[in-house]
């Protein structure tokens, strides 16, 4: 497990050093790619970023499952999840 962790702020950061821009101009770039991302994922895109990565809406079919406490059988509605996967160059970069 990884024991460093890079928050909103530093990747900002790092960002902007990295391409010379502002970090108000790359908090805004990083806003709008999550806005467009989220809103795509809500009209059911698929948002693919070859060799990065691709992100697409999944759906859980209404199932029956069990109260750990009680044990009891409970009935959990259907609903619409997130999978994310890793491309090749960032699967690469991961191996190190």
């Amino acid at each position: 497990m990884a024991d460093k962790s890079l928050n909103r702020t530093e990747f900002v950061a790092a960002v902007a050093a990295e391409s010379g821009q502002s970090q108000a101009a790359v908090s805004t770039v990083v806003d709008a790619l999550f806005a467009v991302v989220a809103k795509s994922l809500g009209e059911g895109t698929k948002v693919s970023i070859p060799g990065w990565l691709a992100v697409e809406r999944t759906f859980r079919a209404a199932r029956t499952g069990r109260n750990p406490q009680t044990g009891e059988s409970i009935e959990i509605k259907a609903s619409n999840g997130v999978k994310i996967s890793a491309g090749s160059k960032l699967k690469a970069a991961a191996k190190g």
